[in-house]
């Protein structure tokens, strides 16, 4: 059992090292414990409160400076018009706008880490996002799409290109080296298609395009931000309800078949609703470059080895996009960047980081 436990041929010690178990906490390890729950919900609920003081400034700063007695005053309609329209109409949506992006990328990215047992492999390397964006960047240059019919096409398209992933990649089951090789190709074709895309819309569409594309929260529609919210609130409870799933998986399918666990059926639906939390995100924000990427990882490391921390990583994804978000406003007097800009200053060095400690 030592030397089989990750199946077909692969030891214990590389069931754990392909996505750094040991390390990220994708594998069990006797710390998943009452003390390890303790840590887990205390991690929770500083990077919750983090998050929280970050909203708070977000709201307070800009153009009009509002205290936090103004934003709870308009939070709770007592406030005057001009500070209740900066609050519900300007600030307060593009504030849970980066929340439920982050959110969402964050658990899309934990759920897909695990499942592939790799801490490199997350929807913006292995084609997801690239796929997602594509359609909704043929959706934008062709029929001037937006709004809900923008978010359709672009989960869609996602759903679409997951399908494709898994169907070249099958063999004998979803493998996580062929996922993420068969992803990385599919990743090319989608830059491909958003190449051709940018280069045959007119001016217009394109300025439009190109900013979406870079991910940016500056003018996200209220009707598609509601849909995500009820869209991530049922995705995450559908990933928790899987969560002690991905604690069996990452010890490899042979062990996860002989503990009565269908192997192919849960990577399936792990991957799929992992799927549609990364398009409800794209959809509302654009790709939002590298989020997905670092957020299971560090909150791995925060909450300590043996927990999948799906929570923890939806708090993280939340954090680091509102924190992104006030840089790439306030960072340069008078000029805003789109927070993909920020993300991806950030994430690009961390990839590469991950990359050379990788064996």
């Amino acid at each position: 059992m030592r030397e089989r436990i990750g199946g077909r041929g692969t030891t214990a010690r590389d069931a754990s090292a392909g996505d750094g178990s040991a390390r990220d906490g994708s594998a069990g390890d006797g710390s998943t414990g009452d003390g390890g729950l303790r840590r887990e919900l205390l991690v929770l609920a500083v990077l919750v409160a983090v998050c929280l003081a970050l909203a708070v400034v977000a709201l307070s700063v800009g153009e009009i400076a509002l205290s936090p007695g103004e934003i709870l005053a308009a939070l709770t309609g007592r406030a005057d018009r001009v500070t209740s329209f900066v609050i519900t109409e300007l600030r307060g949506p593009r504030l849970l706008a980066a929340v439920l992006v982050g959110a969402s990328l964050g658990v899309g990215g934990a759920i897909v880490q695990s499942v592939v047992r790799n801490p490199i492999a997350s929807p913006d390397v292995i084609g997801i996002t690239a796929g997602a964006s594509a359609s909704g960047l043929t959706a934008i240059t062709l029929f001037a799409a937006s709004g809900l019919a923008l978010f359709g096409v672009v989960v869609a398209g996602a759903l679409l290109v997951a399908v494709v992933m898994i169907g070249l990649s099958w063999r004998r089951g979803i493998g996580g080296n062929r996922l993420v090789l068969v992803g990385i190709g599919v990743a090319a074709l989608g830059v491909s298609v958003t190449g051709w895309m940018l280069t045959r819309g007119d001016v217009q569409d394109a300025a439009v395009a190109l900013l979406w594309l870079t991910g940016s929260l500056n003018n996200v529609d209220g009707s598609v931000l509601g849909i995500l919210g009820v869209a991530f609130v049922v995705l995450f409870v559908l990933a928790l309800l899987q969560s002690s799933r991905l604690g069996v998986l990452a010890f490899g399918d042979d062990l996860a078949a002989s503990l009565g666990l269908p192997p192919n059926r849960a990577k399936l639906l792990l991957v799929l609703t992992a799927v549609c939390l990364t398009a409800g995100a794209v959809a509302a924000a654009g790709p939002v470059s590298f989020v997905a990427l670092m957020s299971a990882p560090i909150a791995r490391r925060l909450v300590g080895r043996g927990r999948v921390a799906l929570a923890a990583s939806a708090a993280t994804g939340a954090t680091v996009v509102v924190a992104s978000d006030l840089i790439a406003q306030f960072a340069v007097p008078g000029v805003q960047f789109p927070v993909g800009v920020v993300t991806g200053i950030v994430g690009a060095p961390y990839l590469l980081w991950l990359i050379a400690r990788q064996r």
